[in-house]
């Protein structure tokens, strides 16, 4: 089954970058720990949530693009990883061992919707 890890981390901490405020060389370890077991479909990282877009409609239905930074934005997704894993068990066992699940940050895992 596959799985959604959503490596989130907090504003509000100023240690808090991409990453989740963890050591990026845990995060290298990490990602060589989870390739090599051969789970991993996608994986990325993304920039801070200063550096995108924010695209929306208002109450007249016109469309509104405005860049960021976001003052309402509290928490933001740093990454994921999607994996092919045989249940939720085995996908919590990863989200435990992700940098992204110490203090600065969480890891939240959501299944792939099959369509």
């Amino acid at each position: 089954m596959k799985y959604a890890l959503l490596l989130m981390g907090h504003k509000q901490d100023p240690s808090c970058g991409a990453e989740g405020g963890a050591d990026p060389e845990a995060f290298f370890a990490f990602d060589r720990e989870i390739t090599e077991a051969g789970i991993v479909v996608s994986s990325f990282a993304l920039e801070d949530p200063d550096q995108g877009v924010w695209v929306g409609s208002d109450d007249r239905g016109e469309r509104i693009v405005s860049s960021g930074p976001f003052a309402e934005v509290q928490e933001f997704v740093g990454g994921t990883y999607i994996i092919d894993v045989a249940d939720l068990d085995e996908a919590i066992e990863w989200a435990r061992r992700s940098p992204g699940s110490e203090p600065g940050g969480h890891v939240e895992i959501r299944p792939v919707a099959p369509y």
